[in-house]
């Protein structure tokens, strides 16, 4: 069932957000991994690399830069999970 399988991969890409804006860097990667396993179309291609460098940033700086966000964001293209990025992690310059 490919519709089942990719909202599991859009919800899991959301798990990682909210880890991300949670502090939880191991359970962003968790996520991620997991919503680019799940992904069938292509949609999540470069988002979990994005969450990677993002939890990177999160364990270093104790933050998520600005720079990444736009690209975590960018990474998603349009859509509800692109807008999440700004309400969970903040504003995107």
């Amino acid at each position: 069932m490919e519709g089942q399988r990719q909202r599991r991969a859009l919800t899991a890409a959301e798990s990682a957000l909210r880890a991300l804006a949670a502090g939880d860097a191991p359970r962003a990667r968790k996520a991620a991994g997991k919503a680019a396993d799940l992904d069938q179309l292509g949609v999540y291609r470069g988002f979990a690399g994005m969450v990677l460098r993002a939890a990177r940033e999160l364990e270093e700086q104790g933050s998520v830069g600005p720079a990444t966000r736009r690209a975590l964001q960018g990474s998603l293209g349009p859509g509800p999970l692109a807008a999440a990025v700004e309400e969970l992690l903040g504003p995107v310059p």
